[in-house]
């Protein structure tokens, strides 16, 4: 790896009024934040919450080191490849590649259109009926 380049996941997620939605996706960091210690985890949304995706990023180049390069993976917190992933994100990708010429980014695909994550969803779905949850 390269010294002068500063590693950095980033879950996107799409944001809502209450407060109390982002609970999942704060969980979801910290567990990938415990699996990946040298690499800055983060949180980031389309709307509605805090921080937006170009705030973030702004704040992570503004902590690099001068000649530094901050290399970025974009995990898109969806279950579905719809507009937002295909529409919106792209848009404020392109956005931060002209403003940020010190930034790497990277894209993988939703996390509802992963193999294994459908399996996993499976493997729940399966497990309900023997459930004792109670809403």
């Amino acid at each position: 790896m390269e010294t002068n380049v500063k590693q950095a996941l980033i879950l996107f997620a799409h944001g809502a009024r209450a407060a109390s939605w982002a609970a999942p996706f704060e969980r979801l960091r910290d567990l990938t934040q415990a699996r990946m210690p040298a690499t800055g985890v983060h949180l980031a949304f389309l709307e509605l919450m805090t921080p937006r995706l170009p705030e973030l990023v702004a704040t992570l180049l503004a902590e690099l080191p001068a000649g530094a390069i901050l290399d970025v993976t974009v995990v898109p917190v969806f279950l579905g490849q719809g507009g937002h992933v295909l529409r919106d994100l792209p848009l404020l990708l392109e956005e931060l590649r002209q403003q940020h010429p010190a930034l790497r980014l990277k894209v993988v695909e939703a996390v509802g259109e992963n193999a294994s994550v459908l399996a996993a969803i499976a493997d729940y779905c399966v497990a309900a009926p023997g459930s004792s949850f109670l809403p």
